[in-house]
């Protein structure tokens, strides 16, 4: 059964495709930052597009982006293991990042010790 067809009545007011009203349209003045976190909220409260004009963006690419982690491979115990299931399932969060948490923590720990 196909769907009933939408009359121009009803696409009206709806922008498909680029936006014609963007040379018209007066984009709002950027403010200035004092922090990232003022920043940050900024934007989740806001809409970009009332700023930044999207039309006259450039594609780029990052090849050589690398990722901030590394794989490693170590052996731990299975019982080791289990018990970081157990803890991860009560956390309802992946084993491997539970253990991840851990280790940042003990981490950061003996720094703060050892200055």
């Amino acid at each position: 059964m196909n769907p009933k067809p939408k009359s121009k009545k009803y696409l009206q007011g709806v922008s498909i495709g680029k936006r014609r009203d963007s040379a018209v349209r007066k984009l709002k003045k950027l403010p200035k930052f004092k922090s990232l976190k003022e920043e940050r909220e900024f934007w989740d409260t806001h809409d970009s597009t009332e700023y930044i004009d999207y039309s006259k963006a450039k594609r780029v690419l990052f090849p050589n982006l690398k990722p901030s982690t590394r794989t490693i491979s170590i052996r731990l115990p299975e019982s080791l293991i289990e018990h970081l299931k157990v803890l991860a399932n009560k956390r309802d969060v992946p084993y491997q990042s539970l253990l991840k948490m851990f280790l940042i923590e003990k981490v950061e720990e003996e720094f703060r010790e050892a200055r």
